[in-house]
């Protein structure tokens, strides 16, 4: 296997840990997020981030998007939006006797839905197709949609007014659900000194091409991922599934995602293989909002997560 300094897997870790680097000197004091958000960006997924109002939720997606150089949209959901709002809508052209469509901001490299819970329902699921697809269907016609597409939602907790629960269809479209929370003291201290970390968002700029935004992403899904690791992943999903500890387990498409994570978390560590701390380092991450735990629990979602990885054996 690959793991030396002049193999391209090498060369991609630089790349990424100077587009980390970046993102840093803005998102100050939380490294371990910015790369979970990063690595669910390699793997082609999309991320949930639930936190309270001004932990910088919204500076971190633009940050994200300006330093990997991507189209950015932002989509404000409230709880009059529409789902043609999003995905967008035909107008008659007079001139022509025609309707001519009109794209929403769906139709971007990043798009951020921002607050999504604060949406209903009927809007939140105009985002279902979107988000698994990568197309979205408008009056009987499918459209493609940018290549590479990104969303990152944001949601406040549910017990704040106006806010109505992600369905668990919703839910599994987000490879991952990250938390931010409060700076520690050290960091906080330098954002206050600093000011307004969107004031310096202008000034970056992006740390590589499209193109080769593109090709880092391929090199992750090409990672290798042996046998053993395989059943290694099996098994840890086959223990979500005990009904004696969750409600339901894990799907099979939330399993796929735990392989395409660990490829992109290894990617970022220079190699071409996956080890098992690559699964451990984002499996929390990529379960803990799928699973529910029984009634008869009083551990957390977390705690059981974790539990799961001290006590199935890894190959």
């Amino acid at each position: 296997m690959l793991d030396n300094t002049d193999s391209p897997f090498a060369q991609f870790q630089i790349d990424i840990d100077r587009a980390i680097s970046a993102i840093e000197d803005i998102i100050l004091g939380k490294p371990r997020q910015v790369r979970l958000a990063i690595c669910c960006l390699l793997a082609r997924g999309h991320c949930l981030i639930e936190d309270l109002p001004g932990v910088g939720k919204t500076t971190l997606s633009q940050t994200i998007a300006r330093v990997f150089g991507l189209d950015f949209s932002r989509i404000q959901f409230t709880s009059d939006l529409l789902p043609a709002d999003i995905l967008g809508v035909s107008i008659f052209d007079p001139k022509r006797q025609t309707f001519d469509f009109h794209p929403g901001p769906i139709f971007s490299h990043f798009v951020l839905a921002d607050e999504i819970n604060r949406a209903t329902p009927k809007t939140q699921s105009a985002l279902l197709e979107a988000m698994e697809e990568r197309q979205i269907t408008v009056e009987g016609k499918t459209r493609p949609l940018e290549e590479p597409f990104f969303v990152i939602g944001t949601q406040n907790p549910l017990d704040q007014s106006g806010t109505f629960p992600l369905p668990e269809s919703q839910l599994d479209r987000f490879m991952m659900k990250i938390q931010l929370g409060y700076p520690d003291a050290e960091a906080e201290l330098a954002l206050l000194s600093a000011g307004n970390p969107r004031d310096r968002l202008p000034r970056i700029r992006a740390s590589f091409s499209i193109e080769r935004f593109i090709e880092i992403q391929q090199a992750a899904a090409n990672i290798h991922c042996s046998e053993p690791l395989l059943q290694y992943v099996l098994n840890l999903i086959q223990a979500t599934r005990n009904p004696a500890l969750f409600v339901y387990g894990i799907s099979p498409r939330a399993g796929l995602a735990i392989i395409r994570a660990s490829k992109a978390w290894a990617l970022m560590s220079g190699r071409d293989y996956i080890e098992p701390g690559d699964v451990k380092a984002i499996f929390a991450v990529v379960t803990g909002h799928r699973l529910t735990p029984t009634d008869q629990h009083s551990k957390s979602t977390e705690a059981l997560v974790e539990n799961l990885l001290e006590v199935v054996p890894i190959p």
